[in-house]
C-alpha cells in the first residue's frame, strides 16, 4: 500500500500558493476599502452640496427683492435670518436622507421616492421665490401645500428604504408643516 507514505499537511506547514494568495487578498482589502470610502465621500459632498447650493443662491435672490423683511413684525413670524437658516438646515437634512436612500439603491428600486424628492427641491426653491421674494402669500401656500405632500410622500419612501433617511426627514416635514402656517398667517396680514 502506498498510502502509508503520504504526507498530512499541517497548519505550520501551509501551502506555499495559499499562503501568497492570502496576502496578495489582504494587501489589496484595505486598498479596495479605501477606494469605496474615498468614492463614498465624493458622492456625498456633491449629492449635499449642489442641492444645498442652488437653496442658498434660491435665498439670496428672494433676499434682494425680499417682501417678507418689509412686513410688520408679529411674535410668531420669525426674522428673516432665522427662516433663511432653517431653510438651509432643513435643505441639508433632506438632501443627507436622499443620499442616504441613493447610496443603498434605494432610487432605483422605487423610482416614485427619486421623483418626490425632486418635486420637493424644485417646490422649496419655488417658495423662496415666491414668497420671500414676491410676496405672493397665496400662489406660495399652493406651492408650500404642494410641497408639504411632496415632503411626507419622500418621508414614507425614504423610511422604506432606509429608516435612518426616514428619520432624518422627519425635521423637514415639521419645518414644511410650519412654513405653511406662516404662509397661511401671511394672508391675513
Amino acid at each position: 500500500m502506498a498510502s502509508h507514505n503520504l504526507k498530512h499537511r499541517t497548519r505550520e506547514n501551509p501551502d506555499i500558493t495559499t499562503r501568497t494568495y492570502n496576502d496578495r487578498e489582504n494587501k489589496a482589502k484595505p486598498l479596495r476599502n479605501a477606494a469605496i470610502a474615498k468614492r463614498g465621500l465624493r458622492s456625498l459632498a456633491i449629492g449635499v452640496s449642489v442641492p444645498l447650493s442652488l437653496t442658498l443662491l434660491s435665498l439670496h435672490l428672494g433676499a434682494d427683492r425680499s417682501c417678507y423683511g418689509t412686513l410688520s413684525k408679529r411674535f410668531w413670524l420669525p426674522p428673516p435670518w432665522a427662516l433663511h437658516m432653517t431653510c438651509l438646515a432643513s435643505s441639508f437634512l433632506m438632501n443627507l436622507s436622499a443620499w442616504l436612500v441613493w447610496a443603498v439603491g434605494g432610487f432605483h428600486r422605487k423610482p416614485t421616492a427619486l421623483y418626490l424628492y425632486l418635486a420637493q427641491l424644485g417646490l422649496s426653491l419655488a417658495w423662496n421665490q415666491i414668497v420671500l421674494g414676491a410676496g405672493a402669500s397665496r400662489i406660495g401656500l399652493l406651492v408650500c401645500l404642494a410641497m408639504f405632500g411632496a415632503v411626507v410622500g419622500c418621508y414614507r419612501m425614504f423610511k422604506e428604504v432606509n429608516p435612518i433617511a426616514g428619520d432624518l426627514a422627519k425635521p423637514c416635514l415639521a419645518w414644511t408643516a410650519f412654513l405653511a402656517i406662516v404662509n397661511l398667517k401671511l394672508l391675513f396680514l
